[in-house]
């Protein structure tokens, strides 16, 4: 009987916790574009304005592979060898953040959402150490990342 109790309230729980919304230090870009167009034009982008995408991960196939269905979800991993050798020079400990993430989610009506924290908020622990140079690094990548957003989300 407990196992058909725990059953029913698995299969009642929902696999979709909801559209993200607007959170402090994050920009948050819902779209009209399907999850997969946009995963598309968000690394067609970053390639277009210089930097690379180095990683990219997200549940979604590994879960319907498993035979569990849920929203599409990426993680892409955004920068370049010019920043990493910047950021270095500046703080090693800021490192630990590269690559800086884009989050691109499926919603329920069918459409995504860009998002991503700015990389202000990103290297913010790491502003006393890395003084003015990662400072001036922080605000180059809000620009490129501000950009990368604009013209994926058009």
């Amino acid at each position: 009987m407990r196992f058909l109790w725990a059953a029913l309230c698995l299969a009642a729980s929902p696999l979709w916790s909801g559209d993200l919304g607007p959170r402090e230090g994050w920009v948050v870009m819902p779209t009209a574009k399907s999850y997969d167009v946009l995963v598309s034009d968000v690394t067609e982008a970053v390639k277009a304005r210089g930097l690379i995408v180095v990683t990219q991960a997200g549940p979604t196939k590994a879960a319907a592979a498993r035979g569990i269905t849920i929203p599409g979800n990426r993680v892409i991993g955004v920068f370049n060898n010019d920043y990493a050798v910047r950021v270095l020079e500046s703080s090693t400990a800021a490192m630990i953040e590269a690559p800086i993430r884009f989050y691109v989610t499926e919603n329920a009506d069918g459409t995504a959402t860009l998002s991503y924290k700015t990389p202000s908020l990103v290297f913010a622990p790491y502003m006393n150490e890395g003084g003015d140079a990662l400072a001036s690094i922080a605000g180059e990548l809000d620009d490129r990342f501000q950009a990368i957003a604009q013209a994926a989300t058009e």
